[in-house]
């Protein structure tokens, strides 16, 4: 059961919109590689905005999360790729359907 998560959305560069998605790829084995991960998703809202949206079981799997390589990674390459430094939420989840 997924209870709570991240909300990152991220406004990419002018002419680095290919430079994010790549880097947003790249990020899919990190996160498939982390046991309380339940949900991970890379998404496109525009040409230039996309977002990170996550989710966990509990408090613990979302902290190990926000301390993990992705997390890492994103504040590594955010000068270079985004307007703005990412803006991490905590969401909580109210309501879900996830695969067997």
């Amino acid at each position: 059961m997924v209870t709570l998560g991240f909300l990152i959305p991220l406004e990419a560069k002018l002419g680095k919109e290919a430079e994010v998605e790549s880097f947003l790829r790249e990020a899919l084995p990190l996160a498939e590689a982390e046991p309380a991960t339940t949900a991970w998703f890379a998404i496109r809202m525009s040409s230039s905005l996309y977002a990170i949206v996550d989710f966990f079981p509990d408090e613990p799997g979302r902290e190990a999360h926000l301390q993990g390589e992705i997390a890492k990674a994103l504040t590594e390459r955010a000068p270079d790729l985004f307007e703005k430094p990412p803006n991490i939420i905590k969401i909580q989840v109210i309501a879900a359907k996830l695969p067997d």
